[in-house]
């Protein structure tokens, strides 16, 4: 059985907790990978991987709701894959403005808090304008948090918030935490990656310092509730050290 979530003090403060065996994570990430070896399996178009790729991505979202996360962040769009072809880029951005229109409405009614990762006001000026409409309108919801990286990577992150922690004064670890994309969520516990593949590919390098990992070789497309699911269970029967026996 999935545990309960660690209290809603701990999320405030942003201490880590260590939690026993049957806690729930309360932010989870993942790096949703293989929608284009979805397509090339099914002798399809990589467009409709990556189509089949949003419709999990709202399965999930929902579900991440379902299990009580207090955040869940996704890796929607690298810095780097901009070097993909031009019209792989164009689908990816057209799915993007599909996907605010379409399920902004929902947020609002499922308390869904939405954040951005990354640098969203290099995206085309419409793009930009659907964000942050859509950042105003779940600005003031209370329940899970759906960070979305976008143009995000986490190399560029950590330069902007030591720039940003020097302006201020002394560069120290709170500081630069204080300055990150994801300052005020609660401390990553939690990141799978799907499709196989096991690396962090420049995402959230410094909030998975002290992060647990759970890779699958299920391709994004058809990773659902069920196996979102195992990953918490597995999480909950992990006993966490940060560097202590």
């Amino acid at each position: 059985m999935i545990g309960d979530p660690a209290s809603l003090d701990d999320v405030i403060t942003g201490e880590p907790v260590v939690p026993g065996e049957g806690h729930m994570p309360r932010h989870v990430a993942i790096i949703m990978d293989g929608n284009g070896r979805w397509a090339k399996k099914r002798m399809l178009p990589r467009a409709m991987g990556h189509k089949r790729g949003v419709e999990a991505v709202r399965n999930i979202v929902r579900a991440a709701g379902d299990f009580g996360l207090k955040a869940l962040s996704l890796y929607a769009f690298s810095s780097e894959n901009w070097k993909r072809p031009e019209d792989e880029v164009s689908d990816l951005m057209g799915l993007l403005r599909q996907y605010i229109q379409s399920d902004i409405a929902e947020f609002e009614s499922n308390d869904v808090c939405l954040k951005i990762l990354g640098n969203y006001k290099a995206l085309a000026p419409d793009i930009v304008e659907m964000i942050e409409d859509a950042l105003a309108r779940t600005s003031g919801n209370k329940g899970t948090i759906l960070a979305v990286a976008l143009n995000y990577g986490s190399q560029d992150e950590l330069v902007r918030a030591a720039n940003a922690a020097a302006a201020g004064g002394a560069i120290t670890e709170a500081s630069i935490a204080a300055n990150l994309d994801t300052a005020g969520m609660p401390p990553l516990d939690l990141v799978i990656r799907t499709s196989g593949e096991q690396r962090l590919s420049n995402f959230l390098l410094w909030q998975a310092a002290y992060a647990e990992f759970w890779f699958t070789d299920t391709l994004w497309p058809d990773f659902g509730k069920d196996e979102f699911g195992k990953a918490l269970d597995d999480f909950a029967g992990r006993e966490r050290r940060y560097g202590g026996r």
